[in-house]
């Protein structure tokens, strides 16, 4: 082991080892959870620093209450360390000894019938922990329980946003600025709501756990954040005059955001990790971005396919031509129009639609619609007149009435 890891090693066998967590808070070893816990709210408020400033002996008090109830308080706490004790019982932490236990363990020798503790403690590996895993986790996990009660790391929130982008930038995928306005730590109190300056002590509802249970006035209860301390597990006497005690403030930022091609009108689209920034570490929220696409003035879309409307005249449907139309972003294409040409007929043309999230091309749906002339020439009406003379022994309608 290391140095540092060998002088924690003789601090826990000669100090915490020996300290009597049940004395400190003066109840039976065999105590229920709810007598422990009483007992400590009790001695906790008689000599809370609060309530006796200036007391050094009830400070001293206060934090041995503390360091106990932290123990035996937990359910697997309190089982590793009444076995520690009762293995100190039997034996002993003689003063002075080194690696090992005093009387009944002894330092390990080749006669001596006893154990090292030292083996023990490093006996962290392949048997699934010794001695060291126990002062670990006693004592060690102590620490972790106040270094949590100073903050934990808190995600940040998810932001929601809009943006508007044009018809072809929807297509082909764009990076806008985004002004964000999202909810962040409080810049004065860094989010703790306390008056800089002032000193927190535990929230007194939930006892620096950051929630409180709730009954649901069945056989099961309910974790719920802590009203008094809003899951911050300290409390401060005087709030911040800037939150006034939320630890919550605004920021404003400009970020840029990438809109993938072929993204569609009304998607949203998330961004993780740019939404409001975590607190005591945590990991920033994320982005959520509702797209809004305005829209062509003559294409349209269809799922991965663009649609445009061809108008052609009634000649070049009767008689079959080669139309011109346009492409989005590209070189005109021609259509064949077959003799006969129905309106309403659809022709597609491949690779020129909408980009796919594999990177491939949709196609353009070319819908013909025939128009029909609002005015007509003499010559055209002469025309069209002998086109009627024509086509007359051939009704259109005589299949309606049959």
């Amino acid at each position: 082991m290391a140095d540092n890891d060998g002088q924690r090693n003789d601090g826990w066998r000669n100090d915490w080892a020996t300290k009597d967590f049940y004395q400190v808070l003066g109840v039976a070893k065999d105590a229920s959870a709810a007598d422990i816990k009483k007992a400590y709210r009790k001695l906790a408020r008689e000599n809370h620093p609060d309530s006796n400033p200036g007391d050094d002996a009830k400070h001293d008090r206060f934090k041995a209450v503390a360091e106990a109830y932290d123990v035996i308080g937990d359910e697997a706490k309190r089982a590793k360390y009444d076995e520690l004790r009762s293995l100190a019982a039997r034996g002993g932490f003689g003063p002075g000894m080194g690696g090992g236990f005093g009387g009944g363990f002894g330092g390990g020798g080749a006669g001596g019938g006893g154990f090292n503790l030292d083996d023990l403690l490093r006996d962290r590996g392949a048997g699934g922990g010794g001695l060291g895993d126990m002062f670990g986790d006693l004592f060690g996990g102590a620490q972790r329980g106040r270094t949590q009660t100073q903050g934990r790391p808190r995600r940040g929130a998810d932001v929601e946003s809009s943006a508007t982008i044009g018809f072809t930038d929807a297509l082909e995928g764009v990076t806008v600025s985004l002004r964000l306005t999202s909810d962040t730590a409080c810049p004065t109190c860094s989010g703790t709501g306390g008056k800089p300056g002032t000193r927190p002590h535990i929230c007194p509802e939930c006892e620096g756990a950051g929630f409180v249970v709730s009954g649901t006035g069945g056989a099961f209860s309910i974790n719920e954040t802590c009203p008094s301390c809003g899951g911050r597990q300290l409390v401060y006497d005087e709030a911040c005059p800037t939150c006034h005690g939320s630890g919550r403030g605004t920021s404003a930022r400009t970020i840029q955001a990438r809109i993938p091609a072929g993204v569609k009108d009304g998607a949203r689209i998330r961004l993780k990790g740019k939404g409001a920034p975590g607190e005591n570490g945590g990991p920033a929220g994320d982005l959520f971005v509702t797209v809004k696409v305005t829209p062509h003035r003559i294409f349209g879309r269809s799922g991965d396919n663009l649609t445009l409307t061809v108008p052609v005249s009634f000649d070049e449907a009767a008689l079959g031509a080669e139309v011109k139309i346009p492409t989005l972003g590209g070189a005109p294409v021609t259509l064949r129009l077959p003799p006969g040409t129905p309106n309403g007929r659809t022709f597609r043309v491949r690779g020129k639609g909408a980009t796919k999230r594999d990177g491939s091309k949709g196609d353009l749906l070319a819908t013909v619609e025939v128009q029909v002339p609002a005015s007509l020439d003499q010559t055209a009406r002469e025309a069209l007149e002998a086109y009627r003379a024509a086509t007359a022994g051939k009704p259109l309608r005589a299949g309606l009435f049959e």
